[in-house]
């Protein structure tokens, strides 16, 4: 057997293998010394595993032994573990007491090992400042008695203490050089927490995405051992989901694994935190608060201020005075703490008036901040600080520097979802600038482009068109068999819980996908104006100015500004518009004159005064994008195209097919079509050079490899939208869905493309006015125009609607002249105009 000071080193790595060498050692001697580190071991076990009471016991009775025997340093070395593990169990201060006597006279190999412990536990207990002297001192004495382990577990110790006392580089430096010691030392499981410390500085840096993806190695390194995951990775991967804009995500990691682990004192204590902030993030507030106060409480008890200072931080944003609120501030803004900002902002809020500028001003200060979601809610108090004084031009600075800031946050994120998500950051400082640029045209449209579909200018992170990852291609298989078994009646409750993993492991995967995308740039009103200029074209945009639709109309190189209804009244109205296309769709004819005048009324008000007779491109905002804009009489008779901003309407009017990439025409038929795809046959006989794919060869993956390049493509699929989860919006093809996580897939766009299903258009608004969808993922690759409907159609109405639609693109006409002289010929039938009012023309 190895001998008995190695069982502390096997305590980290092999448990098991830990308790049973030391009973046997229990149980076969009675010298005082040996069984002393037989029972340190299984006191560190037992706190590993969350039995508190049984590691206390066992580190008792090993200080005892190790008093019996002598051996001071012995004692010593107990001595500090049981301090840790008495924090552990919520007792701080007679943890911190047992940490200080230990240290006592400790010198050397021991003395290193001891300080290592008190200085850790200072860090748990969020004593940073404290804990830096000590954990240098343990290195530094770890390294000088030859104890590599110790010194790399002191270097882990000391990248945590200053990454949270936001020094990123120097918590870098000693985090690599400990993790590849560990690593050569054979330490896997120890190695695991510096590559946890690893992803909390990505993630300090801005690199989301690798943040993600390193703690998702974690996670499956320790499925893949059969180990549960510690629950301080738990607790950042979730922290970082939440940065992400998942909050849902991580409500839902936090719960999972509150509900399967037995959680130790203090990690109940800082659980609770993590869960209040992620539920308050995820919008509900009073469970939110329901567990910040119970985190709050352990924490006094426990004496851990720098944590309980941060639940009543999560607290007072649910409810709370500005005694309190002030209070939280200054101690925050006392450690110049990341959250600082956020406090003082919200105790200028809760607080007098003239209390406010000096809160505003002193979270001002953190502009300078490494951290780009820190300097944004810095420059947010700035910008409030100014509307309070009246400074229009301060605030819009303001609000500009910010919004620099969360452009370089999402600079590095691949994921088309993250991008849009991470939007939801700047609302706020969105609102202010709208809200004071909204009395001058110009001004308005210039922040409605710097504010509006800012991800879809950045193309998604693609892959190569012809592989897939295992999990996409299971979720593929997965959607195919589930649409067998719900046509043949059987239950289907296994495959949808199949269905669901998978389309987390999806995500995940996406989640991780990095970017290196310049800076954004959005469009003058100079090129904007321009282009409504060089072809006669009316650009409409929509702006909500604080729950007000404000109508810009920008022609021949003016812009104007009319004010229409509130937002809220034309929300109301879309679910009436929609119902009136299923009726049509399900061949019970309405009349939609109606609805569409009260749609215009409330959408447009007097602006509809300003539309010249030509062709109208409407720039609305996200939660508008799926009306059927024809309703309205003012654009049913006239050509009109929808776009999700003007800067993406500059895109589309700039993209040319590919010279030569790719083939002409692609028509795709999916199954169970109850037209059969009619009008295929009809477009390959009128398009003969066209590639046709039908029945079994309407696989995904050669629609894809058709689509990429391909200057115009029809695609006759049944298709889902997920408002839940846009990216996984759908069209149905002969091997199982193609999603947008496929579509993104694509190296080269195609130029336009005809999307026949059931909203294939819709698109869902995320973020602050950002939208994601099937649509949204061709525009984002560079598509210039799309036909797609925003409703339910009728199959049989559609299919003769499609071969009209293509005849006029075959002489020329746009997809917005098209879809006009499409609509003039369903003139009189009602099921057919229903259904053409149900197809939008996007992009150009």
């Amino acid at each position: 057997m190895e001998s008995v000071e190695e069982l502390l080193g096997l305590a980290n790595e092999d448990p098991d293998a830990t308790v049973l060498r030391a009973t046997a050692l229990l149980a076969g001697t009675t010298d005082p010394r040996a069984r002393s580190f037989a029972h340190h071991a299984q006191g560190i076990v037992h706190r590993d595993r969350g039995r508190i009471p049984e590691a206390l016991a066992a580190l008792r009775a090993g200080i005892a032994d190790a008093r019996r025997s002598g051996d001071a340093d012995r004692e010593r070395d107990v001595r500090a573990t049981y301090g840790t593990t008495l924090v552990f169990a919520g007792r701080t201060t007679a943890g911190l007491a047992e940490l200080t006597r230990a240290c006592a006279g400790a010198q050397g190999a021991v003395g290193a090992q001891v300080l290592l412990r008190y200085g850790g536990t200072l860090a748990v207990v969020g004593r940073f400042a404290d804990a830096l002297p000590v954990l240098t001192a343990a290195r530094d004495g770890a390294a000088e008695a030859g104890l590599p382990l110790w010194e790399a577990r002191a270097r882990i110790w000391l990248g945590h203490v200053h990454l949270a006392l936001g020094q990123v580089d120097p918590a870098e430096r000693e985090v690599v050089a400990g993790e590849r010691v560990l690593a050569a030392e054979g330490a896997a499981v120890e190695r695991l927490k510096a590559v946890e410390n690893l992803a909390e500085i990505a993630g300090a840096r801005g690199d989301l995405a690798a943040c993600l993806r390193i703690y998702g190695e974690v996670l499956a390194a320790h499925r893949a051992a059969g180990r549960p995951s510690r629950f301080e990775a738990v607790a950042l991967h979730a922290a970082a989901y939440r940065r992400a804009g998942l909050a849902p995500e991580a409500a839902r990691l936090l719960r999972d694994y509150g509900a399967s682990t037995t959680l130790a004192p203090h990690e109940d204590a800082q659980f609770r935190l993590a869960l209040a902030e992620a539920l308050l993030a995820a919008g509900a507030p009073e469970e939110a608060l329901v567990e910040a106060r119970a985190a709050r409480d352990r924490f006094v008890r426990q004496g851990r201020t720098w944590f309980a200072l941060r639940a009543r931080l999560v607290a007072l944003q649910v409810r709370g005075g500005p005694a309190e609120a002030r209070a939280v501030a200054d101690a925050l803004d006392a450690e110049r703490a990341d959250e600082a900002p956020l406090a003082l902002t919200l105790a200028g809020r809760l607080g007098p008036a003239d209390a406010r500028h000096g809160a505003w001003e002193r979270a001002a200060a953190y502009r300078r901040n490494p951290n780009a979601l820190v300097r944004a809610g810095a420059w947010q108090a700035r910008a409030l600080d100014r509307e309070a004084y009246g400074d229009r031009g301060g605030v819009l600075r303001a609000a500009a520097a910010g919004l620099d800031a969360l452009d370089e946050h999402r600079r590095l994120i691949g994921s088309s979802e993250l991008r849009a998500l991470a939007t939801a950051h700047g609302r706020e400082l969105t609102a202010l600038a709208l809200r004071h640029a909204a009395q001058d045209p110009r001004s308005l449209l210039r922040w409605s482009e710097r504010t509006r579909a800012t991800a879809l200018a950045q193309p998604p992170a693609t892959s190569d068109a012809g592989s897939t990852s295992a999990a996409l291609a299971a979720l593929r298989d997965n959607g195919r068999r589930l649409t067998e078994t719900r046509r043949d009646g059987a239950p289907v409750e296994d495959l949808e819980r199949e269905r669901r993993r998978l389309e987390r492991a999806v995500r995940a995967e996406s989640h991780q996908q990095t970017a290196a995308a310049a800076r954004h740039r959005g469009v003058s009103v100079d090129e904007v104006l321009a282009a409504t200029a060089a072809d006669d074209t009316c650009l409409v945009e929509l702006v909500d100015v604080d729950g007000v639709l404000h109508v810009l109309v920008a022609h021949r190189g003016t812009v104007r500004r009319r004010v229409a209804g509130a937002t809220a009244d034309v929300i109301a109205l879309l679910g009436p518009a929609g119902m009136l296309l299923r009726r049509a769709a399900r061949g019970r004819p309405a009349d939609p004159a109606a609805i569409g005048r009260r749609l215009e009324e409330a959408v447009l008000g007097d602006a509809v005064r300003l539309l010249p007779d030509g062709p109208v491109v409407l720039a609305p905002t996200a939660r508008l994008h799926g009306l059927a804009w024809s309703l309205l009489p003012a654009l049913d008779a006239r050509p009109f195209a929808v776009v999700p901003s003007a800067g993406q309407w500059l895109r589309a009017r700039a993209a040319r097919p590919g010279a030569g990439a790719g083939v002409g025409t692609v028509l795709v038929a999916g199954p169970d079509l109850a037209s059969g795809g009619a009008e295929v046959p009809v477009l390959a006989a009128r398009h003969p050079e066209a590639v046709l794919l039908d029945g079994d060869r309407a696989t995904v993956e050669a629609v894809l490899a058709h689509l990429d390049g391909a200057r115009l493509a029809h695609l006759a699929t049944h298709g889902r939208f997920r408002a839940d989860s846009p990216l996984f919006s759908a069209l149905d093809l002969a091997d199982g869905p193609l999603t947008v996580h496929d579509l993104e897939r694509l190296a080269r766009a195609p130029y336009r493309v005809v999307l026949s299903a059931c909203e294939s258009g819709v698109l869902a608004p995320v973020g602050a006015d950002e939208l994601l969808g099937l649509a949204a993922a061709l525009f984002a690759l560079g598509t210039a125009g799309l036909v797609s409907s925003v409703g339910e159609v009728n199959d049989a109405a559609t299919a003769a609607l499609m071969v009209d639609l293509h005849a006029a693109l075959a002489a020329g006409s746009d997809p917005a002249a098209a879809l006009l002289a499409v609509r003039r010929r369903t003139a009189g039938d009602a099921v057919a105009a229903g259904t053409a009012a149900a197809f939008v023309a996007l992009g150009v």
